[in-house]
């Protein structure tokens, strides 16, 4: 992460911010068994964090040769949100050391508009970002591919290779490289009971991997 301090920070929201990768995969895994999907949700997990419900169904239906019903991913989003309400919590000491930032910052998300919102509201985060919040919904193309992090520069106005994406998911880490963006891998949420290491993430692109938000300005400062 050495040479320069980044024009802008691109947060990731689900497991970077608020921990809702464990719920989420939870919900989604149940959604899957209810409609004949033979899967657990480690595999959920290694297979599918970080992408978009339009890219896992496109999977589901190309690698299991079931094509979900009518209803299914708005049945899925509806629990999900309703786990969230009980639930969700954000990523700990992440909105302290987004105060204690001093540049430009947003949110880049492979959840839909709504998902993304509420989980920033239900955790206060919201308001940190000064509605700098884009969504997967907005590009043509989800991660693993470049689009949604090239969104969020140019709407931001700055160039992809003065940006660092801070994120959790190999999707995530390879959209960022394929935009020319730094990362700095995160494996802090809940669900990273697997590699802390970010052996995965390391490969797929990331700079540097760290577990603690306390790290964070040392970290952008080095």
């Amino acid at each position: 992460m050495a040479g320069r301090a980044p024009g802008l920070v691109i947060f990731d929201c689900d497991g970077v911010l608020v921990d809702s990768e464990p719920l989420s995969l939870a919900c989604l895994t149940a959604g899957l068994n209810r409609i004949g999907v033979a899967i657990d949700v480690a595999t959920v997990r290694d297979r599918f964090a970080g992408t978009s419900m339009v890219s896992i169904m496109a999977h589901i239906a190309r690698d299991y040769g079931i094509e979900a019903p009518p209803g299914f991913v708005d049945a899925v989003k509806a629990e999900t949100l309703e786990t969230f309400n009980r639930e969700l919590k954000p990523v700990r000491g992440v909105a302290e050391a987004i105060r204690a930032l001093d540049g430009p910052i947003c949110v880049a998300s492979s959840s839909d508009p709504v998902r993304l919102r509420h989980s920033l509201t239900l955790t206060g985060l919201l308001p940190l970002f000064s509605g700098n919040v884009f969504s997967s919904a907005q590009v043509a193309r989800g991660k693993p591919f470049p689009d949604l992090f090239l969104f969020a520069a140019d709407r931001m106005g700055v160039a992809p290779d003065a940006c660092l994406v801070i994120e959790d998911s190999v999707p995530g880490v390879t959209a960022a490289r394929a935009a020319g963006m730094r990362v700095a891998g995160f494996t802090g949420g809940g669900h990273w009971t697997h590699d802390l290491a970010g052996t995965g993430l390391k490969a797929a692109g990331a700079a540097t991997v760290f577990s603690d938000f306390t790290n964070l300005r040392a970290l952008l400062s080095d």
